[in-house]
């Protein structure tokens, strides 16, 4: 259907510099080189091969080095982001008054983590690294690998800084904070404003006062959030072919991240708001990374990053690669062609 498509194209191309005779000479040119590089475009695809041709000479060893200069800066941001997350997790939130008339919502009991905060780091962080591997080791693409790996950190890290700073700042207590604030049972408030004074556990009531966003959410949709772009791409989910498998590939990761999320609620760690705007959270960072260093999964280049095209450009060979790729890019002028009727002698 593809290939009827861009030879439909082409026909209509040709006709259009055929029948405009009118025209200046420029523009005929300028059709018949496009018209050329729509026998390029459908050389490729009857070979059923991407536009790939110099992948498989873009690895570690020979271009580790450049990649790295050029994005030192973005490395060093990297440093940065996780340094001030670290530093967020010993700022002390919002001491937000709760008074004795608002402990019904939050006095559920205490219980542990259903799922601990170190399994999300080796989901989100580890399961998406080795898919990116596994795709360099196929590809031998280090553009793409450098900026998968690029693109996930900042998406997880801008996330986890943005999601601390607002725990910080709103200070809402989690649904078990009364039995975090007195773990004995026994209530006691200020007998003039009615505010809580608790005799817990500081850190413990520390921690009962970052209930809003859920950091744990956030985080598993920043991550799994990437990493069902990246495949979407990767496996070109927005074909039009119709391959439901394709689909249910791309939303497993975001099922993980979901099921991350409800177990929130049910061990009572979070109310169901905090979920759901950690998770919105979460997938709004990891869509903004993505597109930032990958083309949308529906662009015909949506296999490979944004850098990886630049360097075609760039290349000695970059007459045939940019021609193909702006074309791509663009659509067909006059669409509807005028053809005059031909009249028998």
């Amino acid at each position: 259907m593809q290939v009827e498509l861009l030879l439909l194209q082409r026909l209509r191309l040709i006709s259009f510099c055929f029948v405009k005779r009118g025209n200046h000479l420029a523009q005929r040119s300028s059709c018949f080189v496009r018209e050329r590089t729509e026998i390029r475009i459908l050389d490729w695809i009857q070979s059923d091969t991407m536009p790939e041709i110099q992948l498989g000479g873009h690895t570690i060893a020979s271009h580790g080095v450049k990649l790295a200069r050029l994005h030192v800066l973005d490395w060093l941001i990297v440093v940065l982001l996780g340094t001030i997350e670290l530093i967020l997790k010993f700022v002390a939130p919002f001491n937000r008054f709760i008074g004795e008339d608002m402990m019904t919502d939050i006095k559920y009991p205490m219980k542990s983590n259903i799922v601990p905060f170190w399994a999300v780091q080796i989901v989100v962080l580890l399961l998406p690294f080795a898919i990116f591997s596994s795709y360099y080791y196929y590809r031998r693409d280090v553009y793409d690998f450098h900026h998968a790996i690029l693109g996930l950190l900042f998406s997880v890290l801008v996330t986890g800084v943005i999601t601390n700073v607002i725990k910080d700042a709103v200070g809402q207590p989690r649904p078990d904070f009364y039995w975090r604030c007195f773990p004995d049972g026994k209530p006691h408030y200020d007998p003039i404003i009615g505010n809580v004074i608790c005799h817990g556990d500081k850190s413990v009531i520390k921690e009962g006062r970052k209930s809003f966003p859920s950091g744990h959410t956030s985080w598993s949709f920043s991550g799994l959030g990437f990493l069902a772009w990246y495949l979407s791409g990767k496996i070109r989910v927005f074909d039009r072919q119709g391959h439901v498998a394709k689909l249910c590939l791309v939303i497993l990761p975001l099922l993980v991240a979901s099921l991350v999320g409800i177990s929130r609620v049910d061990d009572y760690h979070h109310h169901w708001q905090d979920v759901f705007a950690g998770g919105l959270l979460g997938l709004m960072v990891a869509s903004f990374c993505y597109l930032h260093f990958f083309p949308p999964p529906y662009d015909p280049h949506g296999w490979g990053p944004h850098a990886y095209f630049q360097m075609l450009a760039q290349s000695p060979n970059s007459a045939q690669s940019t021609s193909t790729y702006h074309f791509i890019q663009q659509p067909m002028e006059n669409e509807s062609v005028y053809i005059p009727p031909r009249y028998s002698a």
